[in-house]
């Protein structure tokens, strides 16, 4: 994806008036791009990784098949003041961050 096609995304979701973050995190949990100010993009790049590699994890743990091939296609997180939006790619997370009111 070229870095025009990023910034066109990232514009795109921003728009939506519900959207309060976007950002792009490569796989080691830095900030490739946000919306965010530099310490909570650096807060919920961490922390959203994390997340991101326990669930893989988990996924492939519950795979019946030896070579654990089952993988994560996208996690959605709702809780009372978020909903967290997660596409994972092969090498970058792209997260939406929005208002669970009004999605």
């Amino acid at each position: 994806m070229s870095n025009t096609e990023v910034e066109d995304t990232i514009k795109r979701l921003s728009a939506n008036k519900y959207v309060q973050a976007v950002l792009i995190v490569n796989k080691e949990g830095q900030t490739i791009k946000s919306t965010l100010d530099e310490s909570l993009s650096k807060k919920y790049s961490d922390l959203i990784t994390k997340l991101v590699e326990q669930t893989i994890h988990v996924i492939r743990e519950m795979d019946d098949e030896e070579n654990k091939t089952n993988d994560l296609s996208f996690l959605r997180v709702r809780t009372k003041k978020h909903e967290i939006l997660v596409a994972p790619d092969t090498d970058y997370l792209l997260i939406v961050i929005q208002d669970p009111e009004k999605s």
